[in-house]
């Protein structure tokens, strides 16, 4: 990783230095080392946000395969990894293939893949020791991955959906047909089930889906090692019988039941984690996979308002923050700033004002991004509060991280002081 003329957000015109050496000299987001608008993330709340979301998952006996879609950096995938994640999930094949580049040893691609030439790297991957996981929600999806495996079967997790949502299978029986048609394929082997609660509008709705999947674990599981066809079957039912010879068998040892975004966690854990149990204690000895992502950087925005912890007890800190100039206030009550729309996430809320100068005031609460344009902000403030110049520099919460990470390809990280002590590179 190399900082020179060409970094986006810093201010190094002299010969390139390599990050390593950017960050040896301790240079402040404020000592002329950056131009704006420049994100920074703020290390402190980074590193709270990963233990906090390995502390849940060990105290619910779950696994962890947080989505890597949110950040595509590497720093944070090993923080994470280190901080006890099973693995990490994608939502492209490409995606997958970066993390396997980056050196993720498991990677769980929370999405259909029907991509030929994808699969068939993928399936050199597998066989170079990849443990990879992806989802099928039709018998054709079923067919191309079992054309294009290679030595190794691609390992299925059959995807279960819901009516005027994304992917996955409309309903038991037809989840229960796919898994069929996975069993008695080559080159496949089914490993389990999963789904996401996230398109669901509240929280009954949101169990639903679950108790959904969860009955979709229950029939499934009895069944994966036996070859009976799923087709035949309900949930808790086993029919006895053996499946058709030379069936390939699921050879990873336990179901694996997978859901969870960053808003409805918490549910997530009360509706499956009994399924991790021993078979005993009256459970399945599944290997349940949340693949929350967006906490790692939280927000202040639409993931503040939604978050478990404003249900249950903990919290999830904001890391990502804007830095803009205020250019022109050509009007009362109206400051222009000099960012826009390839610099902050504007999909879901629009940033909100934190400080100006560094520092906070009664009625910087009454004031409003309205707008946010290719390089323009449009900031509303109450008329009479001239207080804003320009010149000014204005620090902005940022609301959904999955398309802000994106929009930088090298980030500065931050202690509290606003001293750069990492550098975080993406691969979007």
């Amino acid at each position: 990783m190399v900082i020179d003329w060409s970094t986006r957000g810093f201010l190094h015109t002299g010969e390139p230095v390599t990050a390593r050496e950017f960050v040896a000299a301790r240079h402040s987001l404020f000592d002329g080392s950056f131009t704006w608008p420049v994100m920074a993330v703020k290390r402190s709340a980074l590193d709270h946000n990963i233990a906090t979301l390995a502390a849940f998952t060990r105290a619910h006996g779950i696994a962890f395969a947080p989505h890597g879609k949110t950040t595509m950096a590497p720093a944070i995938f090993r923080a994470q990894l280190d901080a006890g994640a099973w693995g990490i999930s994608a939502a492209t094949p490409g995606q997958a293939l970066v993390y396997r580049r980056l050196g993720v040893p498991r990677v769980l691609l929370a999405n259909e893949i029907v991509d030929r030439a994808a699969l068939r790297l993928l399936a050199g991957e597998v066989e170079r020791g990849l443990e990879f996981l992806c989802y099928a929600d039709s018998v054709e999806g079923v067919r191309i991955l079992s054309e294009s495996a290679g030595a190794v079967p691609f390992r299925i997790l059959v995807e279960l959906g819901h009516t005027g949502g994304r992917t996955g299978c409309r309903g038991l029986a037809e989840l229960l047909a796919v898994a069929d048609a996975v069993r008695t394929s080559p080159g496949v082997e089914l490993a389990g089930v999963a789904s996401y609660e996230g398109t669901r509008s509240g929280p009954d709705e949101v169990r639903q889906i679950l108790r959904e999947l969860r009955a979709a674990a229950e029939a499934v599981a009895p069944h994966v090692l036996s070859g009976v066809s799923l087709s035949d079957v309900s949930p808790g039912v086993s029919s006895g019988t053996t499946g058709r010879p030379g069936a390939s068998p699921v050879t990873a040892g336990r179901l694996i039941v997978s859901a969870g975004g960053s808003a409805w966690f918490d549910l997530v854990a009360e509706e499956l984690a009994s399924l991790a149990r021993p078979r005993e204690e009256g459970g399945l000895d599944a290997l349940v996979l949340l693949r929350s992502g967006a906490y790692v950087a939280h927000d202040d925005g639409f993931y503040r308002e939604v978050t478990p912890y404003n249900r249950i007890e903990g919290r999830l800190l904001p890391a990502l923050e804007a830095w803009a100039q205020v250019l022109s206030v050509p009007e009362p009550g109206l400051a222009l700033l000099g960012m826009g729309k390839r610099d902050v996430p504007y999909d879901i809320d629009l940033p909100a004002v934190r400080t100006v100068n560094g520092e906070t005031a009664g009625w910087l609460e009454q004031a409003r991004v309205v707008k946010v344009q290719d390089q323009h902000t449009y900031l509303r403030f109450p008329p009479g509060e001239e207080r804003i110049r320009p010149g000014d520099l204005v620090s902005f919460g940022l609301s959904h991280p999955c398309t802000a990470f994106d929009k930088w390809r090298i980030i500065p990280v931050v202690d509290d002081d606003y001293v750069v002590i990492d550098v975080i590179k993406t691969y979007f």
